[in-house]
């Protein structure tokens, strides 16, 4: 992982996805990668720069399915898109444990996943439309690694930050994390503030209106 890589996850530590989605949103940057979810409700959040893999249905000899986890730098988040498709998966326990022995931060996918029970037990973060047992082998092929892929209607480029938690998933991309970071601790730091008005008594109304809750996230 490059310097820059841990100086842009740095930023984002401590904050999690409804922070930075309020400010991508203020920002009027698409990111939020819509029908992705956790496998589990995690309390951690994920952060890393993303390592993308397109997939495609498979041609005649089949290609390969996961060799790509090779090529993946500790700390990546691996982010497939596989069509949305619900029919076959893409990735598996083998993966799980490998992704795991290598320090991976985590995977997203636009499509499924199985053995459930590996990514579970093993504390590994996946973010998915949903599982299913069906292999992915002799039905879908890599096509390609590191070039933009799609999550939901989101674009996900390689190298952008992405963030991830029991609310979901979001892609910042790479040249406005700084940016995004920036306005996310601003959004929090107000709620806080609000949190600690209403816990002394304030009407949440009042609280509201004075940190200007309500244009928070307005796009600027």
């Amino acid at each position: 992982m490059m310097n820059q890589d841990k100086e842009l996850i740095d930023l984002f530590k401590g904050l999690d996805t409804p922070a930075v989605s309020d400010a991508m949103d203020k920002l009027g940057i698409p990111g939020q990668c819509l029908g992705i979810k956790p496998l589990e409700h995690y309390k951690e959040t994920v952060v890393g720069p993303a390592f993308t893999v397109k997939y495609v249905p498979c041609g005649q000899p089949a290609g390969t399915v996961g060799d790509f986890i090779d090529d993946v730098d500790p700390g990546d988040v691996i982010v497939i898109d596989n069509d949305g498709r619900i029919d076959c998966t893409v990735w598996g326990d083998i993966m799980t444990q490998y992704a795991g022995i290598r320090g991976i931060a985590g995977t997203v996918i636009n499509g499924v996943c199985r053995d459930v029970y590996r990514a579970i037990d093993e504390n590994y973060p996946i973010f998915s439309i949903n599982h299913i047992m069906r292999t992915g082998k002799d039905r879908v092929e890599v096509a390609s690694v590191n070039q933009p892929v799609a999550v939901g209607t989101t674009r996900v480029a390689a190298r952008d930050i992405v963030v991830a938690d029991a609310n979901g998933v979001l892609a910042v991309p790479r040249n406005k994390a700084r940016e995004v970071a920036e306005i996310a601790r601003k959004i929090e730091s107000a709620e806080n503030e609000i949190r600690k008005m209403i816990s002394q008594g304030m009407t949440l109304r009042e609280a509201r209106r004075l940190m200007g809750y309500h244009q928070l996230q307005t796009k600027t």
